[in-house]
């Protein structure tokens, strides 16, 4: 995981500048406090809601995140190609269901938005896409991926 948000924050914008993200050089006669430091150190990103959705045992349904952003699902022909492309790639790991990416509506606080969800036909099949996309790069972005409960996901509570 260390490596996965590593990988996701390294070269990130922020404002003006470049966010510099690498794992801490521990020097021999720092090692135990070094190693202590690191252990409790714990990285938010604005709008990144990992609790609750990583802990849990894979599922049927994988989230997809930091590859689309509301602006990007508010065109509709965007949308499509989005979804489209989603579908392709994913169908090359096994049967996808369905694909759920909610989109923004102005003035309502879209549960989701950002996020794209997909069920496939079994979790052998999650995880096989959930090994070949963490980490990839989507429109110059690392896709982050977790397992969501397939009873959430088909209640809609992203």
């Amino acid at each position: 995981m260390t490596d996965q948000a590593i990988a996701g924050l390294n070269g990130m914008q922020l404002g003006d500048k470049k966010l510099i993200v690498q794992r801490a050089s521990v020097g021999a006669k720092n090692a135990t406090q070094n190693a202590a430091m690191q252990a409790a150190i714990n990285i938010q990103v604005p709008g990144l809601n990992l609790s609750g959705q990583s802990e849990g045992p894979a599922t049927d349904v994988l989230c997809l995140m930091n590859m689309v952003t509301p602006d990007e699902l508010q065109d509709e022909e965007e949308y499509e190609e989005i979804v489209e492309d989603v579908r392709q790639e994913c169908s090359k790991y096994g049967v996808v269901r369905s694909i759920e990416i909610p989109r923004p509506i102005d003035g309502v606080d879209v549960p989701g938005c950002g996020k794209i969800f997909v069920e496939f036909s079994n979790i052998l099949e999650s995880q096989k896409a959930q090994n070949a996309l963490a980490g990839r790069k989507f429109n110059n972005r690392i896709v982050v991926t977790s397992f969501i409960d397939p009873d959430k996901y088909h209640r809609r509570e992203f």
